[in-house]
């Protein structure tokens, strides 16, 4: 969806042109995959980050257009509402000492973002989903003033036909309804890129899909929304109940949602790509100039347009993405489960544990997919989502028996994942000091049981229990939360509560 499109009505040949090109784009695809046409490996991960504006208050800033004016950097670009903007950091080389030349990339942009958004008054606060959220916060007007936002909302709310409800039962309940896709924008996560050959894909893909319940556990930090507390990491329900083109008559159909995590393993990127088409109606069925098949015929490379922008209104967790870059077509696995923050050292520290399971779990001689039920994962993942670092898995067995056992996510993390991570990223190169420190940060949270929203909900409490009211408590841990970000070092070190008032005489 980063896509420039242009609002504008659509009638039905739009769509029946749309479809047709969606199909030639499919065979389009399939024919780069049967002639071998994408780039050779290159080991290249890229990373983007989500942000939130809020003020010295702890509350949302609808000040984006103003910030990025101030920021002036392509790097930078709106997101979804007018409190978000995201920076995209450009491809690295996984190997050497990649994960702290990141962190050192990703500090000077913040810090200079954060400079810039001081000058009207904002700040940015780099968090799954900013706890002062108020409802009246994501409504239509508080979108960003680009026309994919606005044609997009439009279109979701047409395929719906009703106002979205919103239903999450966690440690508090939370019922609502809106008349636009604007809660998403509560949602602001990390996204991580791996180009992967097409020989690689389906074990890429299939590795990262059983390791995201894990990355969940260890990097919950979305606990609130709308001042109640809900998940541990609330993104995913948020996301998908506010994208839901069904209403309830199609959902008691088991029709999919558009927000996915999925429904088996796969053997090619193609299944992903085709199952887009086949599931999913087109929301933008905006047409490009270019016919991909003679392009095919004559040598060239086709953009395959349609199926770009189709894809992304799909909303996977891990989402297959097609690019071409300096004229030679690619792919790319985009992992989309993390939250932002806490710090720019957990951020990488989450990249680092991701890169290097991901890493030794497709390499593996006897990979998780073939003795890890499907449905399992995906059970794992809503289990992530609903407690954080206190949930329990389903997971093979080690040895030779076989079968599945449960076991607790910080076990798992530190008895089995953890040293498959340091072993994937030994094998693409990254230095043990670089390896060492960043996967150190992922081993502590475990033996703490601390992550960003188990800070967040014992601070919270801390400050209701020291008699401040519900909102001010919110308020508070926000502020005491982005002072902390900002100081840097990781969220497991943080003290719970709020500092001590500073005493005067």
């Amino acid at each position: 969806m980063g896509e420039k499109v242009v609002a504008g009505a659509f009638d039905l040949s739009d769509r029946q042109r749309y479809r047709t090109k969606l199909r030639q784009c499919l065979r389009g695809l399939e024919r780069l995959l049967e002639e071998k046409r994408f780039d050779r490996p290159k080991n290249l991960m890229g990373l983007e980050i989500e942000l939130n504006l809020a003020g010295a208050d702890g509350m949302p800033r609808m000040l984006n257009a103003q910030v990025l004016e101030k920021i002036a950097s392509r790097d930078f670009q709106t997101e979804l509402a007018m409190f978000n903007l995201e920076v995209n950091i450009a491809p690295h080389r996984l190997g050497g000492r990649v994960f702290d030349r990141l962190a050192e990339e990703v500090r000077t942009s913040l810090a200079y973002a954060h400079r810039k958004a001081g000058e009207v008054d904002a700040g940015i606060v780099m968090i799954g989903i900013l706890p002062t959220l108020d409802r009246d916060d994501l409504v239509s007007s508080n979108l960003s003033d680009v026309d994919r936002y606005t044609l997009l909302n439009d279109q979701i709310v047409a395929a719906r036909g009703e106002d979205f409800t919103l239903d999450i039962d966690g440690v508090e309940h939370l019922t609502c309804t809106s008349k636009s896709i604007a809660p998403e924008a509560a949602c602001t996560s990390v996204q991580l890129h791996l180009q992967v050959t097409p020989a690689r894909f389906a074990d890429v893909w299939n590795a990262a899909q059983a390791a995201c319940a894990a990355q969940i556990a260890v990097g919950a930090n979305s606990p609130f929304l709308f001042g109640r507390e809900l998940w541990r990491e609330s993104r995913p329900p948020l996301f998908q109940q506010s994208t839901d083109t069904r209403p309830p008559e199609l959902q008691a159909q088991g029709v999919r949602p558009r927000t996915w995590f999925g429904e088996r393993w796969i053997s090619s990127a193609y299944d992903l790509f085709e199952e887009n088409l086949r599931y999913y109606p087109a929301l933008l069925p905006i047409c490009d100039e270019e016919d991909p098949l003679a392009v095919l015929d004559a040598g060239g490379v086709p953009k395959l347009a349609e199926l770009v922008l189709h894809n992304g209104t799909v909303y996977r967790w891990n989402r297959p993405v097609y690019g071409i870059a300096d004229g030679v077509p690619h792919l790319r696995v985009e992992n989309r489960v993390l939250p932002a923050g806490p710090t720019v050292t957990d951020v990488i520290a989450n990249a680092a544990f991701y890169y290097g399971i991901v890493r030794a779990l497709a390499e593996d001689s006897r990979p998780v997919w073939t003795r890890l039920p499907f449905e399992a994962a995906a059970a794992n993942f809503d289990a992530a989502c609903r407690y954080g670092i206190d949930a329990r898995f389903t997971w093979p067995r080690r040895g030779r028996y076989g079968g599945t056992t449960q076991v607790e996510a910080v076990s798992l993390v530190r008895d089995e994942l953890l040293p498959l991570a340091e072993a994937g990223l030994d094998a693409w190169g990254v230095e043990p000091a670089d390896r060492d420190l960043y996967l150190g940060v992922i081993e502590e949270r475990c033996r703490r049981r601390v992550n960003g929203a188990s800070w967040q909900v014992a601070t919270f409490h801390r400050a209701l229990e020291g008699g401040l009211p519900r909102a001010a408590a919110l308020a508070a841990t926000t502020r005491r939360y982005a002072e902390l970000s900002h100081l840097g070092e990781p969220v497991h070190t943080w003290p719970v509560g709020l500092p001590e008032p500073a005493r005067t005489g």
